[in-house]
């Protein structure tokens, strides 16, 4: 009797470099590691952005960074082919070991470990590539847990460039780990958790050298007092929600935290600035609430006798000095004389 074994999905495997499972299973993310194991499965065939895109279900920003990281930390080696695609094979490293697919069956060497290694400070300007960033995480574990508390906060999968940017506000910028997880939630809980936003108030937070716990709390109630302030002014205002400029988040705060102009006071002075402008414009009702602050004027009875008074003025100062009936006719009457 013959027999044959039928090993059912067996029949076709690929090889997954064991430096991916002892070196980069807590680095890497969701995204990445399925860019891996679709491009291994690929073997050697040529494909594009958009098909691994496709493949994962992300846009192709997403998919070249996935590749990127592989590419970065030399599991894989990416080239153009015919320059629309692009192939993908594994390179032998000293650190991180890869397995090509003819070799599957083949005993696999020992990866060697990754030695520590001394890295100087990166200019400020500089952001450190992924390679980089994966080897500072896995020499510090300062790092490292702040890459993985920074993706609860945000409740998604950090990309290599979000690492990467994290690893320059740390390394770069000067800020610690707990003050860049502080600017991280205030950032999730302001809806503003991307990377762009969180490195802008990174880069003045290390200007106005904000970098311990104590002055990122100061800075952070600051920041959550504008923002009350602004919707303050909104609310009486009657303004559409939207986020407010830097400059709009100012007057704000100084209308209602500093001279501490009521939610009337507000109001009123929003309808004269949209009376006399046609819309609204901070800086014009920065002028009225001015005004009020420095003559004392804190109540709508008062804001309507300065209104009163200030319109008598202005009828005052538009009568003429003169009688300019008596000055018409006198110089008639001298015109007429000098005939004679």
């Amino acid at each position: 009797m013959q027999y044959q074994s039928d090993n059912g999905i067996w029949n076709s495997v690929f090889a997954v470099p064991t430096a991916v499972v002892d070196y980069h299973l807590k680095l890497a993310g969701s995204v990445q590691l399925k860019a891996l194991l679709w491009v291994l499965r690929q073997q050697g065939t040529a494909f594009t952005d958009n098909d691994l895109s496709q493949a994962l279900g992300v846009n192709s920003a997403d998919a070249r960074d996935a590749l990127s990281y592989w590419q970065e930390t030399g599991v894989l080696q990416l080239g153009c082919a015919d320059n629309a695609t692009v192939s993908a094979s594994a390179v032998p490293d000293p650190a991180v070991h890869t397995v090509s697919t003819a070799a599957a069956n083949s005993p696999t060497p020992a990866a060697e470990p990754i030695r520590p290694v001394q890295h100087a400070p990166l200019p400020r300007t500089e952001r450190p590539d992924p390679a980089f960033t994966a080897r500072r995480m896995e020499e510090d574990s300062t790092v490292c847990c702040m890459m993985q508390d920074a993706e609860q906060i945000l409740c998604r999968p950090l990309s290599p460039s979000d690492l990467s940017t994290l690893l320059l506000i740390h390394d770069s910028y000067g800020l610690p780990a707990d003050v860049i997880l502080m600017l991280v939630q205030y950032a999730a809980s302001s809806g503003k958790g991307n990377m762009r936003y969180i490195e802008k108030v990174a880069l003045n937070w290390a200007d106005e050298g904000i970098t311990t716990h104590m002055q990122a709390e100061e800075k952070l109630q600051q920041l959550t007092d504008m923002g009350r302030a602004w919707h303050t002014v909104q609310r009486a205002a009657g303004l559409p929600e939207r986020a407010p400029t830097e400059r709009e988040k100012g007057y704000a705060a100084c209308w209602v935290l500093q001279w501490k102009f009521s939610p009337a006071m507000l109001k009123l002075a929003y309808d004269r600035c949209v009376d006399a402008t046609g819309v609204f414009k901070a800086n014009y009702m920065n002028k009225i609430l001015e005004r009020w602050h420095r003559e004392g004027i804190s109540t709508s009875e008062q804001a309507q006798a300065e209104t009163k008074q200030r319109r008598e003025a202005r009828k005052e100062a538009n009568q003429p000095s003169f009688d300019l009936e008596a000055y018409e006719r006198d110089s008639l009457f001298d015109t007429i004389g000098g005939n004679h």
